[in-house]
């Protein structure tokens, strides 16, 4: 009940504010687990895509945003709950990653529909990187649940990082056919088939979304960016104190 008044209002502000486009909304099926695999432009991803679905999709989030105290923090934990967000800790890369897998998997048991971000965190930069092996592709192998390939379109646009008020545009959403893995059942501790499983569905997410595909993580990519904007403030102070000393 609390998850239908939540998505009825929050869904339906975003409905009337930003009038998202949706495609391929057939794809997903009424009854069933299923599990959407979505690029990530932006933080509200995770907002839109629910709110244009009939069904509830379950996403995994930071468990910070469940345990943050004070007023905002509690509100923050209502929210995220009330949109379908399930927390986990992620401390430790390893331990994140089982949790986040075995939470995948139950979701799925219970014949829910299951929302994973294969490239691991946001693009840095609009751009579509590598799916990591491990989520996914254990989840669907584990399971035999269809794939959804998710397309989110402009969604980084609406609030750019250092924006404090969002943009009104329309953003969108394409879903995919789904894609069947039973092919490879019981091989989910194969390397090798994890990685390929993963590249099939960021091909189609690629082919949805029609974004550029880099072919490193997203997370070292994010790095190299802090790593140059540091060494450009590090040229930029040392330049200013050549200036001033002269």
């Amino acid at each position: 009940m609390f998850y239908g008044a939540m998505k009825l209002s929050v869904g339906g502000a975003l409905k009337l504010t930003f009038r998202p486009w949706v495609e391929g909304l057939e794809n997903v099926p009424a009854e069933g687990p299923a599990i959407l695999a979505s690029n990530h432009l932006s933080f509200s991803d995770s907002f839109f895509l629910p709110a244009m679905l009939d069904r509830k999709v379950t996403f995994i989030a930071k468990q910070e945003y469940f345990t943050t105290p004070g007023v905002k923090g509690r509100l923050t934990a209502a929210f995220f709950k009330g949109v379908g967000q399930l927390p986990v800790d992620r401390s430790g890369s390893r331990g994140a990653g089982e949790a986040a897998i075995k939470a995948g998997i139950d979701v799925i048991k219970r014949g829910e529909l299951f929302g994973i971000y294969p490239e691991g965190t946001r693009s840095p930069d609009g751009r579509l990187y590598r799916g990591k092996p491990g989520g996914l592709a254990r989840v669907a192998l584990a399971t035999g649940a269809p794939v959804l390939p998710v397309a989110m379109i402009d969604t980084e646009k609406i609030q750019p990082p250092g924006k404090v008020m969002p943009k009104l545009m329309r953003p969108g959403i394409r879903i995919g056919k789904p894609l069947d893995f039973s092919r490879y059942h019981g091989m989910d501790g194969d390397r090798f088939i994890l990685r390929s499983v993963t590249d099939e569905v960021m091909y189609e997410i690629m082919k949805l979304s029609g974004q550029e595909y880099v072919d490193v993580y997203a997370t070292a990519a994010k790095r190299q960016i802090a790593d140059a904007e540091a060494a450009r403030k590090a040229a930029e102070k040392e330049k200013d104190k050549h200036k001033s000393g002269a």
